[in-house]
């Protein structure tokens, strides 16, 4: 029986281009994650979209003279060409400044005022003289009153991960400008996030198949206890709030953003011309998954799953599998100092494949990893290329130019040929089951595994040297061998989407690769191959001090 799943994908700041450590953290995983799914025949939704709205994108827009439309239009359209190029196939990727993302955010927040769930209070907001403007809480900056740590942001202390209020923060500045902010009083709304303590603390405890790190820590602050939180501000950029002299407010980007998965879902159903079609995602035994950075956990893990409990009759999250950070060279990354690698930088010059190659074996999941270029070229040179890429391309060469372009006919195989196919049936199996879990780079070593088994047997077999004695022994060794590397595309499939549908394609099948299922379609005896061609580009290690001497510098 298929099942109904939810891939809910973090939104991007639509103010600036997307770089590695994102796509780690929150891109790559889903698309893994929702790939495998489809294989298997269930019903996948994956949904995420540009967050176009608050501070962030009219500071950038200040900065280049434009329009905050403009500038978030401009990164919206590059999002969906690096998603294109990257193989990350959303069903649907739209953004926070559409009519029905209003709609929809609005409806949440009248429900929650109408259920009691939202209120009106005064608040002190921070006010910079020097730029004259209310502040977002992320354009504060200052110690943090839990861990003491100096760069901590008004909503969030990077450190020990704690959601604050700018008024908590020891010497608070402007990020902008540095000045001490004033703290003005302003009327504003008011989630009611106090009251779901309990509800959310009996419903965490029940996750026991969360990533260790994120039940943790949700728990430990649950049981600290919970506060209130503003969803207005006094900016003139986002939803509007849909009640009387209200009208030069927003509602908080925090607050808005994550509703995106709802809207986004509402918005792909309108497309396929069932305006209800989202309710099998959102209801019934659907499953959630939401794939973030862990900067992200405390909204996706309390302050979201408040917000569905107060609004009623929708489903809370399955799981919240995010990852840690990545470091670039050893170094926090940092967009302000260029410390990153940015995706589209990346690839205008590179082929896709192998990033995400390394991506998968080196993902951040249960503690910060690391990129670097020369990793990078090591594994792709050494991995790729000559243990996977090396397998596919002797065999297929050896055989199109030995049995007239065809797969070999077998004959009575022997006990390590049928041992080899059935490590290949098992290897599947556990990578079924890994996936399934968000276990990204363990499944990924399963397939990788059993690329080594597979020259190892060609090594005993030597297909070439027996050939001169026994063309029925070569037949045997090479069938098997194309019956593996049947499987290996499929397993690969997930992780490398553009070089495993090549290998379909040289392997004479027709169709799409992820139309034939998780289960692989074996070639024939007699099927047709296509010439071969290398999956895989070996790479000059030269280029390793080349690109990571642009690392900081501004082009």
């Amino acid at each position: 029986m298929s099942e109904t799943i939810l891939v809910a994908v973090a939104w991007p700041y639509a103010n600036g281009s997307l770089h590695l450590g994102q796509i780690a953290g929150a891109y790559l995983p889903p698309d893994i994650f929702a790939r495998y799914h489809r294989m298997k025949g269930n019903q996948v939704l994956m949904v995420s979209g540009s967050d176009q709205h608050g501070t962030p994108i009219t500071i950038k827009a200040e900065q280049e003279g434009k329009e905050p439309k403009e500038i978030a239009d401009r990164y919206h359209r590059e999002f969906l060409d690096s998603w294109q190029k990257l193989g990350i196939s959303f069903d649907l990727f739209t953004s926070t400044e559409t009519a029905n993302h209003a709609k929809v955010a609005q409806d949440m927040f009248l429900t929650l005022l109408d259920k009691g769930y939202v209120y009106r209070s005064t608040v002190s907001q921070a006010y910079c003289p020097q730029c004259r403007r209310f502040l977002p809480d992320r354009y504060i900056e200052g110690t943090c009153p839990h861990c003491g740590f100096t760069g901590a942001r008004g909503d969030q202390c990077d450190n020990c991960g704690r959601p604050l209020n700018p008024a908590e923060l020891t010497e608070p500045r402007c990020r902008l400008c540095g000045t001490p902010p004033q703290f003005r009083d302003s009327e504003h709304f008011f989630f009611k996030l106090s009251e779901f303590r309990d509800r959310l603390l009996d419903w965490v405890r029940q996750q026991t198949h969360w990533r260790q790190n994120v039940l943790n820590f949700t728990q430990r602050y649950l049981e600290e206890g919970l506060i209130d939180r503003a969803i207005t501000r006094d900016i003139d950029w986002g939803v509007p709030v849909p009640v009387a002299g209200f009208e030069n407010k927003r509602l908080y980007v925090w607050f808005e953003a994550v509703i995106g998965y709802l809207s986004a879902s509402k918005e792909w159903a309108m497309s396929t011309g069932d305006s209800e079609r989202w309710r099998r995602f959102w209801q019934d035994e659907a499953k959630s998954y939401y794939f973030i950075g862990k900067d992200n956990i405390p909204f996706h893990t309390m302050i979201w799953p408040a917000m569905l409990m107060g609004y009623g009759g929708l489903n809370l999250p399955y799981d919240v599998p995010a990852n840690e950070f990545l470091t670039i060279e050893g170094r926090k990354l940092s967009s302000s100092r260029n410390w990153a690698v940015w995706l589209p930088d990346y690839l205008s010059r590179y082929d896709p494949d192998p990033l995400r190659y390394l991506l998968s074996v080196n993902m951040p999941e249960t503690g910060d990893t690391d990129f670097s270029w020369r990793e990078l070229i090591r594994r792709n040179n050494d991995e790729l290329v000559a243990t996977y890429g090396n397998l596919v391309h002797r065999v297929l060469t050896f055989t199109y130019r030995n049995f007239d372009g065809c797969v070999p006919t077998p004959g009575a195989l022997d006990t390590s040929s049928q041992s080899l196919i059935e490590k290949a049936r098992e290897s599947m199996t556990t990578e079924d089951g890994l996936l399934s879990r968000c276990q990204f780079r363990l499944a990924i070593g399963s397939a990788m595994q059993l690329a080594q088994e597979a020259n190892r047997y060609l090594e005993e077999k030597s297909p070439w040297k027996a050939v001169k004695e026994s063309r029925q022994a070569a037949a045997d060794s090479l069938y098997v061998a194309i019956v593996v590397i049947a499987y290996l595309k499929t397993m690969l499939y997930p992780f490398l989407p553009f070089s495993s549908e090549k290998l379909h394609q040289l392997l004479g099948f027709d169709g799409s690769l992820e139309a034939d299922g998780w289960q692989p379609r074996l070639p024939s005896p007699g099927q047709r191959l296509l010439p071969p061609e290398p999956l895989f580009s070996k790479l000059d290690e030269k280029l390793a001090d080349e690109e990571a001497g642009r690392l900081g510098k501004y082009i």
